[in-house]
C-alpha cells in the first residue's frame, strides 16, 4: 500500500497538509470525510516510496516484531482493546509492509475475527508458533502472559540467527576480497605482463603460461560466465521452493563435517524450546507437536519427525517417539524422558533448549576460530602464485640479457 498526501481544510476554515497510509484514493477520501474534513486534494506522496530491491529480502524483521509484541503486551494490561491497541502501534510502525499488514490485521478484527484469527493468513510472514500462542492466550484468558512468555521465546531464537549469521560474516568477506583479488590479477595484471614477456621472447615459467592461459579464457568466456552463474542462481532459488528438492537440499548439509552437528543441534533446541512455549501456553501435546516440528530450520529432519503425532496418539511417550527420528542424542532423551515421569516436561524441554543453545555457540566459536586462520593461509597462497608468476620471468629476462 502506497502513501498519500492530502490536502485538507476544517469547518474553520484552516487549511493543512497530511500524509496517511492508505490501499487507494478511495479509503483515503473515506478516512478524512468520516473525520469531517474537507478534502482539497489527494496525490501520491513518492517521497515514502518503498523498493525491496533483493527479492529473497526478509520484509519484516524479527526485532520489529518483537518490539510490536512488547507494546501490545503492554497495552493489553493496561486495559486497552485489542482493536484500539492494534491501531495505536500501526500508526507509529515505520516499516511499510509491516504497517500494511497490520492494518489487514485491524480490518479482519473489525470484521469480527479474534487476534489469533486475524493473523492466521500472515502465518509466512511469522510462525505457527505465534498464532498457537495467540489462540492459546485468548483461550486461557491471559493473553498478556502469553505474550510474554513468546517475547522471551522470540528473543531466544533471534539471538541464536544473529549470532550464525555474525559468525559466517567475517570468513564471507574474507573469500569475497580472495576472489576480488584473483580476479584483478587475472583480468588486469597478468595480461599486461603477458605483453610485456612477449617483447622479450623469454621462455615462461610453467605457472605464468598456465596462469596466462587461464585469464585469457576467463576473459574471452566471461560473459558466458556471468549468465551461466545467474541462471545458476535463479534456478537454485526455483529449486528451493519445491519441498522435495528442499529436503534433499537440506539433507545435503547434514553429509557437511563440521555443519552437521551445528544444523542438528540448533533444530533439537528448536524444537524443545517451541514445544516447551507451547505446553506453558496450555497447548495440548499432540497439536504442540505439529507446530512445534516446523519451528526446526532443516526441513529434512521435519520431514524425519512427521509421524510423531501417530506415535503419541498410539500411546506413546514423547521421548520413545523423538527417539525413533534418529537424530535426537540419548542425553536430550533421558532428560525429556525425566521431564515426562517428574510432570515438568516443559522446565525439562528449556533446559534441554538451554544445553544444545550453549553447544552451538561453543561450536560456532570454534569453527569462527578455525576457519580464519585457513582462508588467510588461502589468500596468502594465492598471492604466493601470483607473485611467482609475475617475478619469475623477469628473473629470467635479467638472466638472459646479462
Amino acid at each position: 500500500m502506497p502513501y498519500f498526501l492530502c490536502r485538507l481544510a476544517t469547518e474553520e476554515g484552516r487549511t493543512f497538509s497530511q500524509t496517511l497510509f492508505a490501499p487507494s484514493v478511495e479509503e483515503c477520501r473515506k478516512y478524512f470525510e468520516e473525520e469531517g474534513l474537507c478534502i482539497l486534494s489527494i496525490k501520491r506522496d513518492w517521497k515514502k516510496f518503498n523498493i525491496h530491491f533483493l527479492p529473497f529480502e526478509k520484509k519484516i524483521k524479527d526485532k520489529d516484531f518483537i518490539m510490536f509484541n512488547q507494546e501490545l503486551m503492554a497495552l493489553v494490561k493496561a486495559g486497552y482493546p485489542i482493536l484500539k491497541s492494534i491501531e495505536t502501534i500501526a500508526g507509529r510502525i515505520k516499516n511499510l509492509a509491516f504497517k500494511e499488514l497490520l492494518m489487514k490485521v485491524e480490518a479482519e478484527i473489525r470484521g469480527g475475527k479474534s487476534l489469533s484469527e486475524a493473523f492466521i493468513p500472515f502465518e509466512k510472514e511469522f510462525s505457527t508458533v505465534y498464532t498457537a500462542s495467540l489462540m492459546a492466550g485468548e483461550r486461557s484468558g491471559n493473553l498478556a502472559g502469553t505474550l510474554g512468555r513468546y517475547i522471551n521465546y522470540a528473543k531466544v531464537v533471534s539471538q541464536t540467527k544473529s549470532r550464525i549469521r555474525s559468525a559466517l560474516i567475517y570468513p564471507t568477506l574474507l573469500i569475497i576480497f580472495s576472489f576480488i583479488l584473483i580476479t584483478i590479477l587475472i583480468n588486469f595484471i597478468l595480461p599486461r605482463f603477458s605483453a610485456f614477456y612477449a617483447d622479450f621472447q623469454a621462455q615462461l615459467p610453467g605457472i605464468t603460461q598456465t596462469l596466462i592461459a587461464f585469464s585469457l579464457a576467463v576473459r574471452k568466456n566471461l560473459p558466458f560466465l556471468l549468465i551461466f552463474f545467474f541462471l545458476l542462481v535463479i534456478v537454485y532459488f526455483q529449486m528451493k521452493k519445491r519441498k522435495k528438492t528442499a529436503i534433499l537440499l537440506d539433507r545435503a548439509k547434514l553429509q557437511i563435517p563440521y555443519g552437521r552437528a551445528i544444523w542438528r543441534e540448533s533444530g533439537i533446541s528448536l524444537f524443545c524450546r517451541t514445544l516447551g512455549l507451547l505446553l506453558e501456553a496450555g497447548i495440548s501435546l499432540l497439536s504442540g507437536i505439529g507446530v512445534a516440528r516446523y519451528a526446526v530450520p532443516n526441513r529434512y529432519l521435519v520431514d524425519r519427525m512427521k509421524d510423531l503425532p501417530d506415535h503419541i496418539k498410539n500411546g506413546e511417550s514423547l521421548s520413545e517417539s523423538l527417539a525413533k527420528t534418529g537424530f535426537f542424542p540419548p542425553l536430550s532423551l533421558d532428560m525429556i524422558r525425566i521431564g515426562e515421569t517428574s510432570a515438568n516436561l516443559e522446565g525439562m524441554l528449556a533446559d534441554v533448549a538451554d544445553f544444545y543453545d550453549g553447544r552451538v555457540r561453543g561450536r560456532i566459536d570454534t569453527f569462527v576460530s578455525l576457519i580464519e586462520p585457513v582462508i588467510i593461509i588461502f589468500m596468502g597462497l594465492i598471492a604466493a602464485a601470483m607473485l611467482l608468476s609475475v617475478y619469475l620471468p623477469i628473473f629470467n629476462i635479467i638472466r638472459v640479457t646479462q
